[in-house]
């Protein structure tokens, strides 16, 4: 797993340029003109908003990758997720814009990750026993294939993103980037969770990576409104592809029965999550309204609703990863 580390902190400052580029650049497209009631947003208008909360997202995911899998570079991912929320809506408040802006919080949130990973690196050094070697542990690899299984559905929700005009090329764009970040991220956790790092399992893990980011294209060739069938096709390609990557193949090869019933939960699981926690969010927790506020933007009309997609993926990606996030035989069930 010695390319672990260096492509998870890559990835994440990868992440941290998308979500710079975010606030300065998509988020202004997003706002309305006027205070008045008939130019109030309506649904996923603040589209920006979620793409930047995935962004924040694979951050942390390419932590946990950077981090093998150990559960102090998790719990800080973790942390460093929430924080990085927080500060994402006092900075929304300010509004910057323009190159500078992008420059400056580009550069800063790659500082902070780099000083974060340097304190956790040396903390390491200290403590060689907590480093696991090359072959990660069994809680180690739960870890690793959950967070490939959140990234995973995390990149639907990121491909299948829409605005209320779908009519922006920003739009495009920062969903074709975000996604495929993400995929790289849900098939890089994916192979460092593996038991060895074979040949077959890096073809494995390259076919997997092209098919899921031709898949991500096809979903967003399609038209707003009709990308469901695609997404459920780009969900089970890409969250068995994990269990194939990071599961324990006795004898040398998969234990095809087990990986049926992963293309099953794949197929069902994550279009089922994401509709019970969007629900649950409009009727009970409109915690997207919240953010609105907080972040001083204009409320969405009454008769639309403010969804948070972005947190509905991670909820459902966190059930998913308790479906799947099971890579060796004996603790499978």
């Amino acid at each position: 797993m010695r390319f672990a580390r260096p492509v998870g902190l890559l990835l994440s400052a990868a992440a941290v340029v998308l979500w710079a580029y975010g606030v300065t650049v998509l988020q202004p497209l997003t706002e309305p003109i006027g205070p008045w009631s008939e130019n109030l947003p309506g649904n996923n208008a603040y589209w920006a908003r979620d793409l930047r909360f995935m962004a924040i997202m694979a951050v942390a995911v390419g932590l946990v990758l950077a981090g093998r899998g150990h559960l102090r570079w998790s719990r800080l991912a973790v942390l460093l997720g929430g924080c990085w929320v927080a500060a994402d809506v006092a900075i929304d408040r300010v509004d910057p814009i323009g190159v500078r802006a992008t420059v400056l919080l580009a550069v800063g949130g790659c500082a902070v990750l780099g000083a974060l990973s340097a304190t956790l690196w040396w903390r390491e050094r200290r403590a060689p026993s907590a480093q696991g070697g090359e072959a990660p542990e069994a809680a180690e690899r739960r870890t690793l294939t959950g967070a490939a299984c959140v990234a995973g559905v995390l990149t639907l929700v990121a491909a299948g993103i829409e605005s209320p005009t779908d009519r922006e090329p920003e739009l495009n764009q920062g969903a074709l980037a975000t996604a495929a970040l993400l995929v790289v991220l849900a098939v890089g956790a994916a192979l460092a969770a593996a038991p060895a790092r074979t040949r077959a399992r890096v073809g494995l893990a390259a076919g997997l990576a092209v098919a899921a980011l031709v898949g991500v294209g096809l979903v967003r060739a399609v038209g707003p409104g009709t990308r469901l069938l695609p997404e459920t096709a780009l969900g089970a390609v890409l969250l068995t592809g994990v269990t194939l990557l990071a599961w324990d193949w006795p004898g040398g090869r998969p234990i095809w029965r087990h990986h049926a019933l992963a293309a099953l939960a794949a197929v069902l699981g994550p279009v089922a999550f994401l509709l019970a926690t969007a629900i649950l969010m409009m009727i009970l927790l409109p915690i997207g309204a919240t953010f609105t506020a907080l972040a001083g933007n204009s409320p969405i009309n009454a008769a639309d609703s403010d969804l948070l997609v972005s947190l509905c993926g991670l909820l459902s990606g966190l059930a998913m990863a308790l479906l799947l996030a099971r890579p060796t035989v004996t603790d499978r069930r």
